[in-house]
């Protein structure tokens, strides 16, 4: 079992062989890789070193310290937290050599080609259709709400493969190429200005069977654990104290004593400690993960995320008064990854509106929480047995 002594170990020798200052960018990321310290609980050969995952830390705390470049995950966190565990979990061995290690390093931006439009919070509805020719499957259908779409080389799409099951069972799971002829992107503008999402059309999109994830019919199984993970990445990723939303309010607290008033201090001191005590759950939840897979426990940390980041946005708007109502840029643009918390108030106010619905919608996420946390029973269901193509719609 490697323990901390030889992933340091290794972490100092990679520093040595390829000093971070004079290592032009993509070369170091594709020795840290390849010297199994990109994601320490992968196997090797596939940019880990069979460790536990609680390494990992120890691993990032020396790069930083030493200056070294990182991966820029806010632009490939769609292929960092959905994408790679799902390829390694249901990828082939050839399928997990050919995209893993350019996913990590940054070459290849991946997008989530999931939601439709008439399949959003019933995602298991979907009607995008996938055909057998061959080798290959023929894909025709439309994706929305699908970010960085604009930039992506490669998707992660479900697709129904069998209209004469229910809708959970006809479901497969592929890898897209988002470079095909077929497949046309075009920019959803938010209430933000911008344009992070897309829809996306598939037209005779061909991919082949190499490219499918999981057995013919199990898609909606594969599924699961990339929402799962996508879940976990949203709502429990690792900050420090003060990171996050509540960061800048925080600041601006300490910086402008003249804004300040006891009714505001109350409500800023309550979400302090609440974005605090969601901070100490998400570490919690990471220590989980180190024994394995993501559960729901993720949900309920995407819900207290979307909660919180609304609250306290809506508060630092309140808190600065006639300035919470400007916008500094309202120009449409595509950029090249989702930033929650940044630029000024009323773009993180905008912005968080839409975090009840992204990765879930909170009354989906409420649902697992109450039957797979509490252990509540399920909402009566009457198309569970149905065949998909008998459904209303």
């Amino acid at each position: 079992m490697t323990d901390a002594t030889e992933v340091r170990s290794r972490t100092e020798q990679l520093l040595a062989a390829h000093p971070p200052a004079t290592t032009e960018r993509t070369d170091f990321l594709k020795a840290r890789f390849d010297a199994g310290l990109a994601w320490v609980h992968y196997p090797k050969g596939l940019g880990g070193l069979d460790a536990p995952r609680t390494l990992q830390t120890a691993v990032d705390a020396e790069l930083t310290a030493a200056a070294a470049p990182d991966n820029d995950p806010r632009r490939i966190g769609i292929g960092l937290g959905m994408a790679a565990p799902t390829i390694l979990k249901y990828g082939s061995e050839e399928v997990k050599q050919r995209f893993l290690r350019p996913l990590w390093v940054g070459e290849e931006v991946w997008c989530q080609l999931f939601s439709e439009p008439g399949a959003g919070s019933d995602l298991a509805a979907l009607g995008t259709r996938a055909v057998r020719d061959g080798d290959d499957w023929v894909v025709n259908g439309q994706k929305v709400w699908t970010s960085s779409a604009h930039v992506a080389r490669w998707a992660i799409l479900i697709a129904r493969t069998d209209p004469d099951l229910p809708k959970h069972r006809g479901i497969t799971y592929f890898i897209c190429d988002m470079t095909d002829p077929g497949v046309e992107v075009r920019p959803l503008r938010q209430i933000t200005g911008e344009a992070e999402f897309n829809e996306v059309f598939l037209t005779d999109v061909r991919i082949p069977d190499a490219h499918r994830l999981g057995e013919v019919g199990e898609g909606w199984k594969v599924a699961q654990t990339t929402l799962m993970n996508e879940r976990v990445s949203i709502g429990g990723s690792r900050l420090p104290r003060e990171g996050g939303m509540i960061g800048p309010i925080a600041q601006t607290w300490r910086e402008r004593p003249e804004l300040r008033n006891h009714d505001l201090h109350q409500r800023l001191l309550t979400l302090w400690v609440e974005a605090e005590v969601a901070r100490l759950a998400g570490e919690r939840l990471r220590q989980q993960l180190a024994a394995g897979q993501p559960g729901p426990e993720g949900s309920g940390m995407k819900l207290a995320f979307a909660r919180l980041n609304q609250e306290i946005s809506g508060l630092e708007v309140e808190l600065r008064g006639e300035e919470g109502l400007l916008y500094d840029d309202w120009t449409m643009s595509r950029p090249d990854f989702v930033d929650f918390t940044g630029r000024d108030a009323g773009y993180r106010y905008l912005r968080s509106k839409g975090n009840s619905i992204e990765g879930g919608t909170n009354e989906v996420l409420l649902n697992i929480v109450a039957e797979r946390v509490l252990g509540l029973p399920s909402e009566p269901r009457n198309d569970k047995d149905v065949a998909w193509k008998d459904l209303a719609r």
